[in-house]
């Protein structure tokens, strides 16, 4: 029972936050809105998400020559569909990268693969971050002047933070308090940190070229999903309230579900979206989110057969 501790947590909170959502909007009414969507702007967003996985992957294979580990290209692809289908299907927006780093680790030391999984999502969330702060002096006359200042809060703690982890030497000087007891468990964090210092910063650096590419695929299927809708949203908009839509996912939540349609009416308002139009747009970005995610098990499956022939004709060989 405790090990599905976290997961019925997860699931708990993501039918509370809809439960309170459901008091605010009538979902009969977002029901028949999806119904109404264009498809071809759908297919645009589900086309962005799955493309930007490829992107991503590269990113993962930035880092892993930094480190002095690469892995072959198509290996990495793979691995990343994989996590999209285990995000897709799981109760966690982490699953995928725990079942990353697992399968690396058949080609890499366990450290290294974790180490690089680390970095890569942290990229990822740095260059959000870069990016809702450089939208902010284009934001709208009626941009809520609260959330200026709570966007601007966000993107600079993360920034800070983002680094700090990056950098490695903060952390490992409040390892020095660790109890004695978690110094087993503080061991092997040590040597996940050891491994993420070890990508090098031209390696972070050009993993974060590759992060705002994504980042603005990322801006781009929800600018999809709200042209799908037909909605007249200005593209800066979503510059300035993605990166809130996306730290949704780090929530105890199933994918952020529930937490994102909380959030979308105060975020969009300044837009001219009324709450129920909000909360269909993330709904509609969730739904290709997680579609796209299916593609991953069938690859994953063949990717798993192959490398399984691959090892029965290597042991017949030897």
């Amino acid at each position: 029972m405790r090990k599905h501790l976290g997961t019925i947590l997860k699931i708990g909170i993501t039918l509370l936050a809809l439960l309170y959502v459901s008091t605010q909007v009538e979902f009969a009414d977002i029901g028949q809105r999806l119904l109404q969507a264009k498809w071809g702007w759908v297919l645009v967003g589900f086309l962005l998400v799955n493309s930007s996985l490829v992107v991503r992957a590269y990113r993962w294979l930035l880092l892993l020559r930094g480190i002095g580990a690469p892995m072959k290209f198509g290996r990495l692809v793979s691995l990343y569909f994989a996590a999209n289908f285990f995000n897709s299907v799981l109760p966690s927006g982490f699953s995928g990268d725990v079942v990353r780093a697992v399968e690396a680790a058949q080609d890499v030391p366990a450290q290294t693969a974790a180490g690089t999984v680390i970095v890569d999502r942290a990229t990822g969330l740095l260059a959000l971050f870069m990016i809702g702060l450089a939208a902010l002096p284009f934001r709208p006359d009626n941009f809520p002047q609260d959330l200026f200042w709570q966007t601007t809060a966000v993107c600079l703690i993360g920034l800070i933070g983002g680094f700090a982890v990056l950098e490695g030497r903060l952390v490992h000087f409040f390892g020095r308090w660790v109890p004695t007891r978690l110094q087993p468990v503080w061991a092997k964090v040590a040597g996940v940190i050891t491994a993420v210092q070890a990508c090098g910063w031209t390696a972070v650096w050009q993993a974060l070229g590759i992060s705002i590419i994504f980042n603005l695929m990322q801006i781009g299927w929800f600018a999809a999903a709200g042209l799908a809708l037909g909605y007249q949203v200005p593209f800066s908009h979503y510059f300035l309230v993605i990166p809130f839509l996306s730290l949704a996912i780090l929530l105890p939540s199933v994918g952020g579900l529930g937490i994102r349609e909380g959030l979308a009416p105060l975020l969009f308002a300044s837009a001219g979206l009324s709450d129920t139009q909000a909360v269909a747009l993330t709904l509609l970005v969730f739904a290709i989110e997680r579609l796209s995610g299916f593609l991953g098990a069938p690859i994953y499956i063949v990717d798993t057969l192959r490398r399984g022939r691959n090892q029965a004709k290597s042991t017949k060989n030897s």
